[in-house]
């Protein structure tokens, strides 16, 4: 089955709706982004319309490519002064510490859960993944996971949230020797490597699920970690674009509510 991730994220936007009107906030979320790429330029676009058809007020502050570090880690403390949440779009040029910089983001304001002491909200991609797994009722306790890709974004929250949950996790890398051994006894492969196409229909086994959250950019297209015929062999299997990315714009909104909720 195909998912359609913006069936799914709408869902949500509904209740933020709702409960934006209901309550009367106004959520506010803050954006760093430094010299924006092709994928990030499209992925604030979409960030942007939904968070107006909501009701969520988004401030993007937006840096040349030879800014500082300092200079970012200065605008994430004057966006938390005024928003309730912060985000630092990734990625951001080589020569900017990334770390420290999302590091500057306090707890308080994490709205992409990038601080692993962050417990009030999840990670965008593992909120969509979640609203996936519990729509299509798929049991994680005890089965096989294999996350291809460690980055912050989607490896490493989705390792640790699957850990968490009772799930056995093995977190490769597209540099991995031998990726198939891992992707064939794999029950849920989440995808975030950015490498288009490195999972192909005869590294995996019949009905496994498929979460693609490998996003790049190849001749003015968005494609997937996962070749579009993986679908033919998957239970479920998550489009790119369409499947997870409109769902974690979504659960980035809610987290800004529920950051706001608690001022």
């Amino acid at each position: 089955m195909i998912i359609d991730g913006k069936s799914i994220a709408q869902d949500i936007y509904d209740e933020l709706t709702d409960e934006i009107r209901t309550t009367g906030i106004t959520p506010r979320l803050g954006i760093i982004t430094c010299a924006p790429n092709f994928e990030t330029q499209k992925y604030l676009a979409l960030k942007k319309r939904k968070a107006e058809e909501v009701g969520v007020h988004i401030e993007v502050v937006e840096f040349p490519e030879m800014s500082t570090t300092e200079e970012l880690i200065a605008a994430v403390g004057q966006l938390g002064a005024r928003t309730h949440g912060v985000l630092v779009q990734l990625p951001l040029p080589a020569h900017i510490d990334t770390a420290a910089v999302v590091a500057s983001v306090p707890i308080s304001h994490d709205v992409d859960a990038l601080n692993p002491d962050t417990t009030e909200t999840l990670s965008p991609v593992v909120g969509a993944i979640t609203e996936i797994l519990k729509v299509h009722e798929v049991p994680i306790f005890e089965c096989h996971v294999t996350i291809i890709g460690n980055g912050k974004l989607v490896g490493l929250p989705a390792a640790r949230w699957f850990t968490e949950h009772g799930a056995a996790v093995s977190v490769i890398t597209k540099d991995t020797e031998d990726i198939a051994y891992y992707t064939k006894a794999a029950d849920i492969i989440v995808c975030g490597a950015g490498s288009p196409g490195v999972l192909k229909p005869d590294m995996i086994k019949e009905g496994v699920v498929i979460l693609d959250a490998g996003t790049t950019e190849d001749s003015g297209e968005l494609r997937g970690d996962a070749d579009p015929l993986c679908a033919e062999k998957a239970t479920l299997f998550t489009p790119v674009p369409g499947g997870i990315g409109p769902i974690t714009v979504a659960v980035l909104l809610r987290n800004v509510l529920t950051l706001a909720k608690r001022v």
